[in-house]
Protein backbone atom coordinates (compact mmCIF):
# COMPACT_ATOMS: atom_id res chain seq x y z
CA UNK A 1 0.00 0.00 0.00
CA UNK A 2 1.56 3.59 -0.89
CA UNK A 3 2.96 5.97 2.04
CA UNK A 4 0.41 8.19 3.21
CA UNK A 5 0.35 11.71 2.01
CA UNK A 6 0.76 14.54 4.56
CA UNK A 7 0.07 18.03 4.14
CA UNK A 8 -0.06 20.61 6.41
CA UNK A 9 -1.89 23.78 7.40
CA UNK A 10 -1.05 26.92 9.61
CA UNK A 11 -3.03 31.17 10.01
CA UNK A 12 0.78 32.16 10.56
CA UNK A 13 2.09 30.95 7.45
CA UNK A 14 4.26 28.05 8.37
CA UNK A 15 2.96 25.13 6.92
CA UNK A 16 2.53 24.76 3.38
CA UNK A 17 -0.91 26.44 2.91
CA UNK A 18 -2.94 29.22 5.28
CA UNK A 19 -6.52 27.77 4.85
CA UNK A 20 -7.83 24.30 4.66
CA UNK A 21 -9.42 24.83 1.68
CA UNK A 22 -6.24 25.06 0.18
CA UNK A 23 -4.86 22.18 1.11
CA UNK A 24 -7.98 20.36 0.00
CA UNK A 25 -7.55 21.73 -3.89
CA UNK A 26 -4.49 20.60 -3.48
CA UNK A 27 -5.30 16.55 -3.47
CA UNK A 28 -5.35 15.01 -6.54
CA UNK A 29 -8.52 14.06 -8.51
CA UNK A 30 -9.35 10.59 -7.78
CA UNK A 31 -7.41 10.35 -4.93
CA UNK A 32 -6.28 6.64 -3.87
CA UNK A 33 -3.83 7.34 -0.79
CA UNK A 34 -4.62 8.54 2.50
CA UNK A 35 -3.75 12.01 2.42
CA UNK A 36 -3.26 13.20 6.13
CA UNK A 37 -3.77 17.34 6.34
CA UNK A 38 -2.00 18.59 9.62
CA UNK A 39 -4.23 21.98 10.76
CA UNK A 40 -2.58 23.85 13.46
CA UNK A 41 -4.70 25.32 15.59
CA UNK A 42 -6.15 28.26 15.23
CA UNK A 43 -9.80 30.03 14.03
CA UNK A 44 -10.28 29.18 10.25
CA UNK A 45 -12.82 31.46 9.01
CA UNK A 46 -13.90 29.50 5.94
CA UNK A 47 -16.60 27.13 4.08
CA UNK A 48 -14.99 23.89 3.47
CA UNK A 49 -15.63 21.36 0.79
CA UNK A 50 -14.62 18.08 -0.04
CA UNK A 51 -15.67 17.03 -3.54
CA UNK A 52 -16.81 13.37 -4.47
CA UNK A 53 -13.10 13.14 -6.30
CA UNK A 54 -11.05 13.54 -3.49
CA UNK A 55 -11.58 10.62 -1.72
CA UNK A 56 -9.40 9.32 1.59
CA UNK A 57 -8.84 12.79 3.38
CA UNK A 58 -8.25 12.67 6.78
CA UNK A 59 -8.25 16.41 8.87
CA UNK A 60 -6.33 15.90 12.10
CA UNK A 61 -5.52 18.32 14.76
CA UNK A 62 -4.30 18.38 18.42
CA UNK A 63 -7.22 19.92 20.48
CA UNK A 64 -10.88 20.38 19.18
CA UNK A 65 -11.00 23.33 21.21
CA UNK A 66 -8.16 25.25 19.69
CA UNK A 67 -8.80 24.00 16.13
CA UNK A 68 -11.89 25.50 14.33
CA UNK A 69 -13.60 25.95 11.25
CA UNK A 70 -16.28 27.82 11.13
CA UNK A 71 -18.76 29.66 8.44
CA UNK A 72 -21.96 31.62 9.00
CA UNK A 73 -23.93 30.80 6.04
CA UNK A 74 -27.67 29.62 6.46
CA UNK A 75 -30.33 28.26 4.40
CA UNK A 76 -31.52 31.63 2.91
CA UNK A 77 -28.57 33.74 3.88
CA UNK A 78 -28.91 37.19 3.48
CA UNK A 79 -26.35 39.28 0.88
CA UNK A 80 -25.50 42.48 3.57
CA UNK A 81 -24.86 44.44 0.36
CA UNK A 82 -28.12 44.12 -0.95
CA UNK A 83 -30.46 43.33 1.95
CA UNK A 84 -33.26 43.17 0.47
CA UNK A 85 -32.21 40.19 -1.55
CA UNK A 86 -32.18 36.42 -0.22
CA UNK A 87 -29.65 33.80 -1.71
CA UNK A 88 -31.16 30.55 -1.84
CA UNK A 89 -28.23 27.82 -0.97
CA UNK A 90 -30.92 25.92 1.15
CA UNK A 91 -30.38 23.33 3.53
CA UNK A 92 -28.08 21.24 1.38
CA UNK A 93 -26.06 23.43 0.47
CA UNK A 94 -25.27 25.96 3.68
CA UNK A 95 -23.27 23.71 5.26
CA UNK A 96 -19.96 25.44 7.01
CA UNK A 97 -18.01 22.37 5.93
CA UNK A 98 -19.36 19.38 3.36
CA UNK A 99 -17.74 16.18 2.88
CA UNK A 100 -18.44 14.21 -0.06
CA UNK A 101 -15.51 12.43 -0.52
CA UNK A 102 -15.83 9.30 0.26
CA UNK A 103 -13.27 7.76 3.61
CA UNK A 104 -13.13 10.92 5.42
CA UNK A 105 -11.55 10.83 9.10
CA UNK A 106 -11.46 14.04 11.06
CA UNK A 107 -9.94 14.05 14.66
CA UNK A 108 -9.89 16.48 17.00
CA UNK A 109 -11.34 19.16 15.09
CA UNK A 110 -13.64 21.89 15.86
CA UNK A 111 -16.49 22.47 12.86
CA UNK A 112 -19.15 25.65 13.57
CA UNK A 113 -21.66 27.48 11.93
CA UNK A 114 -21.77 30.82 13.33
CA UNK A 115 -24.80 31.92 12.36
CA UNK A 116 -27.07 33.24 15.43
CA UNK A 117 -29.96 31.80 17.20
CA UNK A 118 -33.01 32.34 14.72
CA UNK A 119 -31.34 32.38 12.14
CA UNK A 120 -33.03 29.10 10.42
CA UNK A 121 -31.77 25.85 9.09
CA UNK A 122 -27.68 26.28 9.51
CA UNK A 123 -25.72 23.50 9.35
CA UNK A 124 -22.29 22.90 10.53
CA UNK A 125 -21.01 19.69 8.50
CA UNK A 126 -22.99 17.94 6.04
CA UNK A 127 -21.83 14.44 5.27
CA UNK A 128 -22.69 13.26 1.91
CA UNK A 129 -20.39 10.14 1.55
CA UNK A 130 -19.69 6.39 2.63
CA UNK A 131 -17.07 5.49 5.50
CA UNK A 132 -16.65 8.61 6.87
CA UNK A 133 -15.69 8.52 10.51
CA UNK A 134 -14.90 11.08 13.30
CA UNK A 135 -13.41 10.93 16.18
CA UNK A 136 -13.03 13.68 18.89
CA UNK A 137 -14.96 16.24 17.72
CA UNK A 138 -17.32 18.88 18.12
CA UNK A 139 -20.00 20.16 15.99
CA UNK A 140 -21.70 23.65 17.25
CA UNK A 141 -24.79 25.29 16.37
CA UNK A 142 -27.87 25.98 16.56
CA UNK A 143 -30.87 24.69 14.08
CA UNK A 144 -29.81 21.54 11.74
CA UNK A 145 -26.08 21.10 13.20
CA UNK A 146 -25.05 18.02 11.80
CA UNK A 147 -26.70 16.99 8.64
CA UNK A 148 -25.67 12.73 8.33
CA UNK A 149 -27.49 12.78 4.52
CA UNK A 150 -26.08 9.47 2.82
CA UNK A 151 -23.70 6.87 3.41
CA UNK A 152 -22.45 5.04 7.20
CA UNK A 153 -20.59 6.98 9.52
CA UNK A 154 -19.16 6.19 12.95
CA UNK A 155 -18.62 9.45 15.32
CA UNK A 156 -16.79 8.98 18.83
CA UNK A 157 -15.83 10.81 21.81
CA UNK A 158 -17.49 13.44 20.15
CA UNK A 159 -19.61 16.93 21.24
CA UNK A 160 -22.80 17.97 19.24
CA UNK A 161 -25.35 20.52 20.64
CA UNK A 162 -27.81 21.89 18.81
CA UNK A 163 -31.92 23.12 19.33
CA UNK A 164 -34.07 22.26 16.53
CA UNK A 165 -33.67 18.63 14.49
CA UNK A 166 -29.63 18.98 14.99
CA UNK A 167 -28.69 15.54 14.21
CA UNK A 168 -30.97 14.95 11.07
CA UNK A 169 -30.63 13.37 7.45
CA UNK A 170 -30.97 9.14 5.84
CA UNK A 171 -27.02 8.08 6.47
CA UNK A 172 -26.58 4.89 8.98
CA UNK A 173 -25.07 6.24 11.87
CA UNK A 174 -23.16 5.29 14.82
CA UNK A 175 -22.31 7.34 17.45
CA UNK A 176 -20.36 6.17 20.15
CA UNK A 177 -19.45 7.78 23.58
CA UNK A 178 -21.06 11.03 22.57
CA UNK A 179 -22.05 14.21 24.21
CA UNK A 180 -25.44 15.58 23.20
CA UNK A 181 -26.37 19.03 24.36
CA UNK A 182 -29.81 20.48 23.74
CA UNK A 183 -29.40 24.40 23.99
CA UNK A 184 -32.74 25.21 24.04
CA UNK A 185 -36.33 23.67 22.67
CA UNK A 186 -36.44 21.38 20.15
CA UNK A 187 -35.68 18.14 18.57
CA UNK A 188 -32.60 16.22 18.91
CA UNK A 189 -33.02 13.71 16.03
CA UNK A 190 -34.78 13.95 12.66
CA UNK A 191 -33.94 11.38 10.79
CA UNK A 192 -35.70 9.97 7.33
CA UNK A 193 -35.73 6.59 6.36
CA UNK A 194 -38.26 6.40 3.60
CA UNK A 195 -38.99 2.96 3.81
CA UNK A 196 -39.55 -0.18 5.98
CA UNK A 197 -36.48 -1.87 3.66
CA UNK A 198 -34.47 1.05 4.16
CA UNK A 199 -31.12 0.11 6.10
CA UNK A 200 -30.60 3.78 7.65
CA UNK A 201 -31.04 5.15 11.16
CA UNK A 202 -28.85 6.37 13.69
CA UNK A 203 -27.71 4.46 17.01
CA UNK A 204 -26.70 6.50 19.79
CA UNK A 205 -24.94 3.80 21.94
CA UNK A 206 -23.28 5.09 25.65
CA UNK A 207 -23.61 8.42 25.38
CA UNK A 208 -25.07 11.00 27.32
CA UNK A 209 -27.56 14.07 26.63
CA UNK A 210 -27.65 16.98 28.69
CA UNK A 211 -29.45 20.08 28.94
CA UNK A 212 -29.45 24.08 29.58
CA UNK A 213 -30.34 23.61 33.47
CA UNK A 214 -34.26 23.32 32.17
CA UNK A 215 -36.86 20.89 32.02
CA UNK A 216 -38.89 19.14 29.72
CA UNK A 217 -38.10 21.08 26.83
CA UNK A 218 -36.70 18.50 24.22
CA UNK A 219 -36.99 15.34 22.19
CA UNK A 220 -35.62 12.80 21.59
CA UNK A 221 -36.65 13.32 17.77
CA UNK A 222 -39.45 13.22 15.35
CA UNK A 223 -39.45 11.59 11.71
CA UNK A 224 -38.46 13.69 9.10
CA UNK A 225 -39.18 10.58 6.64
CA UNK A 226 -42.24 8.52 7.94
CA UNK A 227 -39.92 5.43 8.55
CA UNK A 228 -37.45 7.78 10.48
CA UNK A 229 -35.53 5.25 12.86
CA UNK A 230 -33.25 6.22 15.93
CA UNK A 231 -32.36 4.27 18.59
CA UNK A 232 -30.65 5.74 21.99
CA UNK A 233 -29.46 2.48 24.15
CA UNK A 234 -26.74 2.61 26.76
CA UNK A 235 -27.71 6.07 27.04
CA UNK A 236 -27.80 9.06 30.20
CA UNK A 237 -30.91 11.44 29.69
CA UNK A 238 -30.73 14.82 31.30
CA UNK A 239 -34.15 16.06 32.77
CA UNK A 240 -34.04 18.40 29.52
CA UNK A 241 -35.60 15.35 28.23
CA UNK A 242 -39.92 15.63 27.50
CA UNK A 243 -41.33 12.60 29.24
CA UNK A 244 -43.02 11.78 26.06
CA UNK A 245 -39.70 11.95 24.19
CA UNK A 246 -40.99 11.80 20.88
CA UNK A 247 -42.93 13.30 18.63
CA UNK A 248 -44.85 12.51 15.45
CA UNK A 249 -44.13 15.80 13.74
CA UNK A 250 -48.02 16.67 14.01
CA UNK A 251 -48.81 13.37 11.48
CA UNK A 252 -50.37 11.07 13.23
CA UNK A 253 -49.47 7.99 10.65
CA UNK A 254 -46.07 8.89 11.21
CA UNK A 255 -46.69 7.11 14.62
CA UNK A 256 -47.06 3.41 12.56
CA UNK A 257 -44.64 3.21 10.43
CA UNK A 258 -41.67 5.60 12.13
CA UNK A 259 -39.41 3.16 14.76
CA UNK A 260 -38.01 5.05 17.66
CA UNK A 261 -36.47 2.69 20.37
CA UNK A 262 -34.54 2.64 23.67
CA UNK A 263 -33.16 0.30 25.48
CA UNK A 264 -31.40 0.33 29.00
CA UNK A 265 -31.06 3.99 29.05
CA UNK A 266 -30.57 5.53 32.44
CA UNK A 267 -30.67 9.24 34.24
CA UNK A 268 -33.98 12.22 35.35
CA UNK A 269 -34.65 12.09 31.42
CA UNK A 270 -35.25 8.39 30.51
CA UNK A 271 -39.20 8.07 31.72
CA UNK A 272 -40.37 4.78 29.84
CA UNK A 273 -43.84 4.53 31.56
CA UNK A 274 -44.78 8.46 30.39
CA UNK A 275 -43.19 7.61 26.60
CA UNK A 276 -44.99 8.13 23.11
CA UNK A 277 -47.20 4.62 23.23
CA UNK A 278 -45.97 4.32 19.42
CA UNK A 279 -42.49 4.10 20.45
CA UNK A 280 -40.76 1.42 23.06
CA UNK A 281 -38.41 0.00 24.87
CA UNK A 282 -36.37 -2.98 22.76
CA UNK A 283 -35.88 -6.62 24.10
CA UNK A 284 -32.00 -7.82 24.13
CA UNK A 285 -32.46 -10.00 21.06
CA UNK A 286 -34.32 -6.74 19.15
CA UNK A 287 -31.06 -4.54 20.35
CA UNK A 288 -28.49 -6.84 19.39
CA UNK A 289 -28.64 -5.43 15.89
CA UNK A 290 -28.01 -1.51 17.07
CA UNK A 291 -25.35 -2.17 19.68
CA UNK A 292 -22.95 -3.54 17.82
CA UNK A 293 -20.14 -2.00 15.57
CA UNK A 294 -21.66 -4.06 12.70
CA UNK A 295 -24.48 -1.55 12.55
CA UNK A 296 -22.42 0.22 10.23
CA UNK A 297 -19.25 -1.80 9.72
CA UNK A 298 -20.06 -5.45 8.31
CA UNK A 299 -16.04 -5.59 7.15
CA UNK A 300 -14.13 -5.05 9.97
CA UNK A 301 -11.70 -3.61 8.08
CA UNK A 302 -13.53 -0.39 8.44
CA UNK A 303 -13.37 2.13 9.98
CA UNK A 304 -11.03 0.73 12.64
CA UNK A 305 -8.40 0.13 10.09
CA UNK A 306 -9.25 3.65 8.09
CA UNK A 307 -8.68 5.36 11.11
CA UNK A 308 -4.93 3.38 12.03
CA UNK A 309 -4.10 4.47 8.44
CA UNK A 310 -4.63 8.26 9.61
CA UNK A 311 -1.08 9.70 10.73
CA UNK A 312 -1.44 10.46 14.70
CA UNK A 313 -1.11 14.16 16.20
CA UNK A 314 0.25 13.82 19.36
CA UNK A 315 -2.46 15.48 22.35
CA UNK A 316 0.98 17.91 23.27
CA UNK A 317 1.26 19.21 19.87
Amino acid sequence: MPSNRVLRVATDGSGEFRTVQEAIDAVPLSNRVRTVIQVAPGLYREPVYVPKTKNFITLAASRPESTILSWDNTATRINHHQPSRVIGTGTFGCGSTIVEGEDFIAENITFENKAPQGSGQAVAVRVTADRCAFYNCRFLGWQDTLYLHHGKQYLRDCYIEGSVDFIFGNSTALLEHCHIHCKSQGFITAQSRKSSQDSTGYVFLRCIITGNGGTSYAYLGRPWGPFGRVVFAYTWMDACIKPVGWHNWDKSENERSACFYEYRCSGPGCCLTNRATWSRELVDEEAEQFISHLFVDPDPSWPWLAQKMAIRVPHSA
